[in-house]
Order: C-alpha cells, then sequence, then structure tokens
C-alpha cells in the first residue's frame, strides 16, 4: 500500500502537458508564410498544367482534323512529334511536382526542428517533465493542453522557415 501511494504521489507530481502539433503549424506566422507559398506553387503548377493540356489538346484536334488531308506519312511525323511533347510535358510536370514535394518536406522538417527548440526552452522554463502530442492523447484536462503558449513563443521566437 506504501509503495503504491509512494507512486501516486511520484506521479502527481510530475507535470505531463499536450500541444496539438498541427494547429500550431497551420496557425503559426512562418506556419502560414510556408503554406501560402507551397499553395502557390501548387497553384502555379496546376495553371501551368491547365494550359498545357489545352494546347496538347488544340494539337490532337488539329491533326485529327489533318488526317484525311495529310499523307500517311505525314500524319506518323506530326504524331510523333505530340507524343514526344506529351512525354516532355508529363517529366516537366513531374520535376515541378517533385520540387514541391522538396518544399513540403524541408518546411515539415525546419518546422519540427524550429518547433523542438521552443518546446524545450518551454520546458525547461516552467519544469515540465513531457509534452506529448495531442493526436496521441484520448482523454486529458483541457488545463493541461499548452498549444497557445507555445505558438506564442514560437511567433516570438521563429519568423520564418526558410
Amino acid at each position: 500500500i506504501i509503495f503504491i501511494f509512494y507512486n501516486s504521489l511520484l506521479f502527481a507530481e510530475n507535470k505531463i502537458l499536450f500541444i496539438d502539433i498541427d494547429f500550431i503549424y497551420s496557425n503559426s506566422n512562418a506556419g502560414k508564410k510556408v503554406n501560402d507559398k507551397i499553395r502557390s506553387e501548387a497553384k502555379k503548377i496546376n495553371t501551368e498544367m491547365i494550359n498545357y493540356q489545352k494546347e496538347l489538346k488544340e494539337d490532337k484536334d488539329t491533326l485529327i482534323s489533318q488526317k484525311n488531308v495529310l499523307s500517311q506519312e505525314e500524319l506518323k511525323k506530326k504524331t510523333i512529334i505530340l507524343e514526344k511533347k506529351v512525354k516532355d510535358y508529363n517529366k516537366i510536370i513531374s520535376t515541378k511536382n517533385n520540387k514541391l514535394s522538396e518544399l513540403r518536406k524541408k518546411a515539415n522538417v525546419k518546422f519540427y526542428q524550429e518547433l523542438t527548440k521552443v518546446v524545450q526552452k518551454y520546458a525547461e522554463d516552467n519544469s515540465v517533465e513531457m509534452i506529448v502530442k495531442k493526436q496521441n492523447i484520448i482523454i486529458g484536462k483541457t488545463s493541461l493542453d499548452v498549444t497557445n503558449d507555445i505558438l506564442d513563443l514560437f511567433n516570438k521566437k521563429i519568423k520564418n522557415l526558410n
């Protein structure tokens, strides 16, 4: 009975808090900047893709309309050119999507690095034993949620994620 009581006292003295990392990423000034940059790049890629698809469709429609006018050899040559254009387009879009994914990945890594520093400093300053992700909590008192405190500190210390 003494052992159980002693363990209960130890656990009661431990300060365990939690934070919502997704909320901090979405609502921090630096997170908003990087999300805007990512959205802008994605929109730019999407616009380029739509324009290129229109161009390819026009080329294809032109080729189909000329099908009866062109010789077999000329039709084959233009078809090969169109297929090459499609392949080139797919490579360009793939490269741009890879760069966008790399930008996302770098931003996430930088965010977690910076957030870890802020959380460590907060834990030291407030004698906190452990801070866990809110996503890993089934039930917890809202008084143990320090997301807004961490968000404020993060905004003060981190201006951008570049």
